[in-house]
C-alpha cells in the first residue's frame, strides 16, 4: 500500500489546538473509586476500605493514581486520534504520565484539557505505513490544581492491511488456553503474594535508603482474563455510564476513517438520549471488539482482548502499591506491544535501574517494568520514576 493511499494530512489542522472536553456531570463518589480499584484488580485497602483509609495519611478514601484516566471519554486517547484517515483501524499504543501530587477524592470535580500533540508515519511489518499519533490530557480538580498529565499514543493503520497481516494468527489462536484446577490454585497463590506485600507494608513507609539499584520488585500476577473481567474493567470507566458525562459534540467516528461496520454511535450525545445502548462502547462501535470475539477478529485480533488504558493503570498501580501511601509515582512512560487476551494471565515484574535527582529536585528511584503473559510474550514495557520518603 502506498503512502498516498494512507493519507494522514488531515491531522495537521488539529495539532496544538485545544479540543472540546468531556466533563463529568456530578462529583466523584467513593463508590466510583471502589469500582475502579476492583476493576483494575488492585486490592489496596486505601482505595476501598473506609476504616483503613481513615487511619491513613489522608484520613479518608483516596483514588489510585491511575484513576485520572476515567475522567476522559476516550480513556485518554481522544486527542491522539483526531483527523480523518480513511478506512483505518486504531489501537492504543502507549501512555506517558506525569503526576503532580494532588490526589483525587470523593466529592472532587475533575475535568481535563485536551490538546493534540504530534504524529509520525512509519513503515511496520504489521500493517505497512502506520501512523503513530500523540495527544495530551491535563487533569485538574475543582480548585484548579493540576493532578496529572497524560500523553497518549494511538496507532492507526489500514484496515485492509491489518486484516491481511493477521489472518494466520487469528486462525491459530482463537481458543482460550485451558488451565487445570491445580494450575488455577497456583495462580491464586501467586496473585496473593503481591496482595500480602500490600498488607505487610500497611501504613508504613518504604524508605529511599532501603532500596538499591538492582533490587527486584515482587511479582504481580492477575487473571486468567475473561470477557467478564474485561467487561468489569470497561464499566469502571465513568464515561461509559449513561448520562454521566457532558459528551463532546465534535466526535465523528466515520470522519476519523473507521469503516462502516466499526463506526456506530459510541459517545454520541444525541443517540445517548434516544438509545444509549448504542453509545456506551460495550455492544456497538469500535470498542466492542474487546468483548466480542467476532469483532475482535474483524480488526485482526484472534479473540476478545483487554484495554490499553487498563494496562497503563496496571503499571501505575503496580508501582504505587509497592511505594506505599507515603510514596508516589511521579512519571511513567509505557509502550503497549500487544493486549491481554481472554484465558491468559498477566505477569508484572520490575527492577530498580537507577536512583537520581529529577528535574524537580526530587530524589527518585527509576524502575523498569515488564508485563508478559504465561508464554513469555511481552505485552508492555515501561520505565517509571517513583518518589520514596527519606528516613
Amino acid at each position: 500500500m502506498s503512502e498516498t493511499i494512507f493519507d494522514c494530512s488531515d491531522i495537521d489542522q488539529y495539532l496544538g489546538k485545544p479540543m472540546q472536553p468531556a466533563r463529568m456531570r456530578e462529583p466523584i463518589h467513593n463508590n466510583d473509586i471502589r469500582r475502579w480499584a476492583q476493576a483494575m484488580h488492585y486490592p489496596n485497602l486505601l482505595h476501598y476500605d473506609a476504616d483503613y483509609a481513615e487511619e491513613s495519611r489522608w484520613g479518608k478514601l483516596v483514588a489510585p493514581q491511575s484513576f485520572a484516566v476515567t475522567m476522559d471519554d476516550g480513556h485518554g486517547a481522544g486527542p491522539a486520534c483526531v483527523g480523518s484517515i480513511p478506512n483505518s483501524h486504531l489501537l492504543f499504543g502507549g501512555d506517558e504520565w506525569w503526576f503532580y501530587g494532588p490526589r483525587i477524592q470523593g466529592g472532587d470535580m475533575v475535568h481535563n484539557e485536551r490538546v493534540p500533540f504530534d504524529y509520525v508515519v512509519k513503515d511496520t511489518k504489521f500493517a505497512g505505513p502506520t501512523c503513530f499519533q500523540r495527544g495530551d490530557n491535563n487533569y485538574y480538580n475543582q480548585n484548579g490544581e493540576l493532578i496529572a498529565k497524560q500523553r497518549s499514543t494511538a496507532i492507526r493503520y489500514s484496515a485492509e492491511a491489518g486484516r491481511e497481516k493477521t489472518s494466520a494468527e487469528v486462525v491459530e489462536n482463537t481458543e482460550d488456553p485451558v488451565w487445570t484446577d491445580q494450575e488455577l490454585v497456583e495462580i491464586q497463590e501467586r496473585k496473593f503474594r503481591w496482595v500480602q506485600m500490600l498488607h505487610d507494608l500497611g501504613h508504613g513507609k518504604r524508605y529511599l535508603e532501603d532500596v538499591a539499584v538492582g533490587d527486584v520488585l515482587p511479582e504481580r500476577v492477575f487473571g486468567p482474563h475473561s470477557i467478564a473481567s474485561f467487561t468489569t474493567e470497561w464499566r469502571a470507566y465513568l464515561f461509559t455510564i449513561w448520562g454521566g458525562t457532558h459528551r463532546r459534540t465534535d466526535l465523528d467516528l466515520a470522519a476519523l476513517g473507521f469503516v462502516d461496520e466499526m463506526a456506530g454511535h459510541e459517545n454520541d450525545p444525541v443517540m445517548e438520549r434516544i438509545n444509549p445502548e448504542l453509545t456506551d462502547g460495550a455492544y456497538f462501535g469500535p470498542s466492542r471488539g474487546h468483548l466480542f470475539p467476532r469483532w475482535a477478529r474483524f480488526i485482526g485480533m484472534p479473540r476478545a482482548y483487554g484495554y490499553g488504558a487498563s494496562m497503563g493503570a496496571w503499571v501505575v498501580d503496580y508501582l504505587s502499591g509497592w511505594a506505599g501511601e507515603w510514596g508516589m509515582v511521579t512519571h511513567s512512560v509505557a509502550s503497549y506491544r500487544g493486549p491481554a487476551f481472554t484465558g491468559d494471565i498477566t505477569i508484572m515484574t520490575g527492577t530498580i535501574v537507577d536512583k537520581f535527582v529529577d528535574d524537580e529536585g526530587r530524589e527518585v528511584v527509576q524502575v523498569d517494568v515488564r508485563m508478559a503473559n504465561q508464554s513469555g510474550t511481552v505485552l508492555a514495557t515501561a520505565k517509571a520514576e517513583v518518589l520514596l520518603p527519606r528516613k
